[in-house]
């Protein structure tokens, strides 16, 4: 019988930013990938930081597939929401196609939901909302197709741990060691109770201290200059015109609209999915 295999897909939360190691990157997926079976795991980790649905589709899911995993995991989307591009149809459409291709593979598909990135980067108010939004979406067509496809499904929206400044790293949008460490216990947890994981859970204590603030500081001075700067020229002139649509609903007392606007479109984007999608559900 041949030791179990674990591949990981997505951006770059499960790459590992925030969580650095002598040669690179750790993450939540590589702490979690020990305590899925006594004997040793045989685990790939292909996530991208940047990633968005479409290099998971177009890129890691052949890849993903050639390698035959038993548990997979696809955490992915935020990127998306950064985008001028942002589709919420073409990201149902993405997330069917490779939740489905797995699991007709017979691999346990392992899936979260995210916070925004709003939040995190405390934009003010009417910058925030939209992406807030968008992400609300993302996470609801995550849930529905978790649910469609019998996923394990980590709920790591809404959680207190978010406010908890020591799980985060200087950057504020990934999480430290501990917070990529707080990740794995938790997918652990789930998978255990499920009987997929039978090793140890990965310990929730990390090696290394939180960032100091400033460290948050010199961050946002030196390569969050740069972060801020590619996603303003992507998404800034959007953004503004969100916010400024914000901002007339705030003053008409109409923002429900878009509220309903993009439950609306999620339920759409759901509906417009092949039957296939839906009968290949667990």
């Amino acid at each position: 019988m041949r030791p179990p295999r674990f591949v990981a897909l997505g951006d770059s939360l499960t790459e590992g930013v925030g969580d650095p190691v002598a040669g690179g990157w750790r993450g939540w997926a590589a702490l979690l990938a020990p305590g899925l079976a006594p004997e040793p795991v045989r685990f790939t980790n292909l996530a991208v930081s940047g990633a968005q649905t479409r290099d998971v589709l177009e890129t890691q899911l052949r890849a993903g597939l050639a390698l035959r995993p038993d548990l997979v995991s696809v955490v992915v989307g935020v990127n998306d929401t950064l985008r001028r591009t942002f589709d919420i149809h073409a990201v149902t459409a993405r997330l069917d196609t490779v939740y489905a291709a797995f699991t007709a593979q017979g691999a346990v598909l392992l899936t979260a939901c995210l916070p925004d990135p709003g939040t995190m980067l405390r934009l003010p108010g009417a910058l925030a909302r939209p992406l807030a939004r968008r992400q609300r979406a993302v996470n609801s067509v995550v849930h529905a197709l978790s649910e469609r496809y019998g996923a394990v499904h980590l709920h790591a929206c809404e959680d207190a741990w978010l406010g908890d400044r020591a799980m985060w790293s200087a950057d504020r949008l990934h999480p430290g060691e501990k917070g990529h460490r707080q990740l794995a216990v938790r997918f652990h947890a789930l998978l255990a109770g499920a009987g997929l994981a039978t090793g140890p859970a990965p310990s929730p204590e990390p090696a290394s201290p939180a960032p100091t603030r400033g460290a948050a500081l010199w961050w946002l001075a030196t390569a969050g200059t740069g972060w801020v700067a590619r996603r303003c020229t992507d998404l800034l002139p959007q953004l503004l015109r969100l916010a400024a649509d914000e901002l007339h609903h705030d003053a008409r007392g109409t923002s429900a609209r878009l509220d309903l606007r993009a439950t609306q479109a999620v339920s759409t984007a759901l509906a417009a999915l092949p039957v296939v999608g839906r009968t290949g559900a667990a």
